[in-house]
């Protein structure tokens, strides 16, 4: 038997996932690691977390699984997107902690290249807008800040790279400096129809090219592990950012093909297939995947807050204990109360970009109680991916197909579910294999390795695990929603 490690390096935690030869998940190891938080709006991950954790639940996984590194066919890796860090090309040694996608710190920067009427050339280039969501302001912000970085930068003695680039790196003992398109083509720096670093952004940046990884395709080859790593080289032939990555582990192979994954944010992509499609409604246009040198493009609609608001039910507002409870607590919710919950915790992502909006509940009463704001919780997400649907709707007319394949923690609510359908007025699938973001990562490294099938025969093999059908009365579905849009109109007024 042959196996495929993934390596998904998440925001709040990372895992290492091994896959046999049909597919099927043999072990997980799991680690979470600590957030900091400098700052408000700020967001920074520890470089020797993630590159510890990783390292660790790799082991564990192999040890759980009582198998010998010689039995890894390959290794996949699927990662947090957008999130940046610089390190020293000698040393290893980070300049500053990794300032996570999550962080707004550059939001006013971003507010005045919009100002000075820079944004139409970094959409018309990247196919994103001018937010601190990417990496490339993140990385201004670092060469600003270490004093004498910028000139270190253009002799060649710092890298810099998302996530999957410093673990590969890391995994390599710094034999390769890589990323593959998916994640190339978020960090606002990557001219995403010629395929290559954009020299006038880079430019407008001040950013010295000379730290850039080299683009690969999804399934290429990065490199090896270190022996000593897991006692043997295992070559690393798949990387993809983790909603692509989903994507791709929901076999949304065809145009018209959508997935929506329910992380800590939520993120839902439209594959568009050879051409891509430059949105009206602020979506971004992007890279599905990339294989043999072929780019497959997507429209993304990105939510922040999706998970991260039961988080915030669990540790702030301390009304669960785990996540799980959030579905019986919403169940008793009062249907004669209308709370209406807009979590923008961190401002508020797709169609709106309103980076500075912030949080706020409608509709309170003096009996609104813990279920309330439960049920409230859960259906802010599904409005939240109604707004993405019209605006792809409005943006690739005739190009949606009537299903949503959905993933991620939150898709384990039934209840969830069935309010996302009832909204959205669509069937919602949700697969077998829940752990889509991970098999992406491990088919493409498979596929590359040559023990897992093809495109076609990987899509063939997708099953159904449940449907969710909308219930909802139509006048009901209108009526919810408009009571959205006027919750998160007063919530931007702000």
């Amino acid at each position: 038997m042959r196996y495929v490690m993934a390596i998904d390096q998440g925001t709040t935690s990372s895992r290492a996932i091994l896959f046999d030869e049909k597919m099927t998940i043999k072990t997980i190891a799991q680690e979470e690691f600590p957030q900091h938080y400098p700052a408000s709006g700020w967001v920074e991950h520890d470089p020797s977390d993630l590159w510890s954790t990783v390292a660790a639940t790799c082991r564990a996984a192999i040890e759980k699984a009582g198998i010998n590194a010689t039995d890894i066919a390959a290794i996949g890796i699927t990662n947090q997107r957008e999130t940046t860090l610089v390190w020293d090309k000698a040393t290893g040694e980070p300049l500053h902690n990794a300032i996570v996608w999550q962080d707004r710190r550059t939001a006013d920067y971003c507010a005045e290249m919009v100002a000075a009427g820079h944004e139409d050339t970094i959409t018309r280039k990247t196919g994103l807008l001018f937010d601190p969501y990417f990496s490339s302001t993140k990385l201004k912000w670092i060469l600003d800040k270490v004093p004498g970085s910028r000139e270190r930068a253009a002799k060649g003695e710092l890298l810099f790279g998302t996530v999957d680039t410093y673990i590969i790196w890391r995994l390599t003992g710094g034999a390769v400096h890589a990323t593959d398109a998916t994640n190339a083509c978020r960090t606002m720096l990557y001219d995403i129809e010629k395929g290559t670093w954009s020299t006038t952004i880079c430019a407008l940046f001040d950013i010295p090219m000379e730290v850039l990884p080299e683009v690969k395709n999804s399934a290429d080859d990065f490199g090896v592990t270190r022996r000593d790593l897991f006692g043997r080289e295992i070559p690393i032939l798949g990387v993809a950012g983790d909603q692509q990555a989903a994507t791709v582990g929901q076999a949304c192979f065809k145009p018209g093909m959508m997935k929506s994954t329910y992380g800590t944010g939520c993120f839902a992509l439209l594959n568009t297939g050879d051409t891509p499609i430059r949105s009206n409604n602020r979506l971004l246009t992007t890279v599905a995947y990339q294989l043999d040198g072929k780019r497959t493009y997507a429209l993304e609609g990105s939510i922040f807050i999706a998970g991260a608001v039961v988080q915030w039910l669990r540790d702030c507002l301390k009304i669960i204990r785990e996540a799980p409870e959030t579905q019986p607590l919403a169940e008793k919710a009062d249907p004669m109360q209308s709370v209406v919950m807009v979590p923008a915790f961190t401002g508020l992502g797709a169609p709106y970009w309103k980076p500075d909006c912030r949080g706020a509940v409608f509709g309170l009463t003096r009996n609104s109680g813990p279920a309330e704001f439960a049920r409230a919780a859960l259906e802010s997400v599904g409005y939240q991916t109604r707004d993405l649907l019209e605006a792809m709707r409005a943006d690739a007319p005739g190009e949606l197909k009537g299903v949503l394949r959905v993933d991620g923690g939150m898709s384990a609510s039934d209840w969830t579910m069935q309010f996302l359908s009832d909204i959205i007025g669509a069937p919602v699938d949700r697969p077998e294999v829940k752990e889509t973001t991970a098999l992406g990562a491990a088919w493409l490294a498979g596929m590359k390795a040559g023990i897992y099938p093809d495109q076609d025969a990987f899509a063939n093999n997708w099953a159904l695990e449940a449907r969710f059908e909308p219930k909802m009365a139509k006048d009901e579905r209108a009526q919810k929603y408009a009571r959205w849009h006027k919750a998160v109109q007063a919530t931007m007024a702000v």
